[in-house]
């Protein structure tokens, strides 16, 4: 067997066996463990991508891998512990080793990345980011709104200030990184890399604000943080050449503007 495909194979195990015996864990201890599993395979795939050697691999290469190990940490809790996580384990590693392998394909490719490249390494970042939005809403107590159970019923009390920021927090992280990853393929600088996943960030934070203030019930919060995320990047994802356009000025005022509104319909709500 060629000793690379080896090498990711026994990453995919391992990351994998982790996050599906990580089942069974509960308490204040998934935050940091989510947080390890990424990093290990984060780790990892940068051995891999510089052949053994990990400050050669691209530093960039490693997020898609990392974040997919720790989004499914998160998800998977939303798993009943049945037959059902079989297929859910098997998903798993069918998603860490198709991320190493796109970031494989990216770091040989000599040049620009290619349109195909970007719409893949895109594709993957929503799917990542739905797990994610899952896996954050999982680990606080009340992040996934259930419906009230009857009529009569009360229904899940909201969450308090530190749990509600947290969770907004957390999701704009995830994005900030997630857009990291797809800026690089498009921006020139890495300044301009950086910015641009600092407005993924924004956005989606907005929108966390925005969704957790309506209480959507369960998975239909984080689907519409994914469905924002694959939206900005479709608007924002302009070529270079167009940052000079005045319109770019207005999205970043605009940005700002909605984070006021949201902060202050919140607080109106909380008050």
């Amino acid at each position: 067997m060629d000793p690379r495909r080896a090498q990711r194979r026994e990453l995919v195990i391992l990351a994998t066996a982790v996050i599906a015996l990580s089942r069974l864990l509960d308490g204040p201890l998934l935050w940091p463990a989510a947080v390890l599993i990424g990093l290990a395979t984060a780790v990892g795939a940068a051995a891999y991508l510089g052949d053994g050697r990990i400050r050669e691999g691209p530093l960039e290469g490693v997020i898609l891998p990392g974040m997919a190990a720790a989004a499914c940490f998160g998800a998977i809790r939303v798993v009943p512990t049945n037959l059902l996580l079989v297929p859910a384990v098997f998903a798993v590693a069918i998603l860490i080793d198709r991320t190493l392998r796109l970031e494989d394909r990216l770091a040989e490719r000599e040049g620009e990345a290619r349109p195909d490249d970007r719409a893949t390494a895109l594709g993957y970042a929503v799917v990542i980011a739905f797990l994610a939005f899952v896996g954050i809403a999982t680990f606080i107590q009340g992040g996934l709104v259930e419906p009230a159970p009857g009529p009569d019923l009360p229904a899940q009390a909201p969450l308090d200030e530190q749990a509600f920021l947290l969770l907004v927090i957390a999701d704009a992280a995830v994005a900030g990184l997630l857009g990291l990853r797809v800026s690089v393929l498009r921006e020139r600088t890495l300044s301009g890399a950086l910015w641009s996943a600092a407005t993924y960030a924004a956005v989606v934070a907005i929108a966390a604000a925005s969704v957790r203030a309506v209480a959507l019930p369960r998975l239909l919060a984080p689907a519409l943080l994914a469905l924002v995320f694959f939206v900005w990047d479709g608007v924002h994802g302009a070529p270079p050449a167009q940052r000079r356009d005045p319109r770019w000025i207005w999205q970043t005022v605009l940005l700002v503007a909605l984070g006021i509104a949201v902060v202050a319909w919140n607080m109106a709500l909380r008050g």
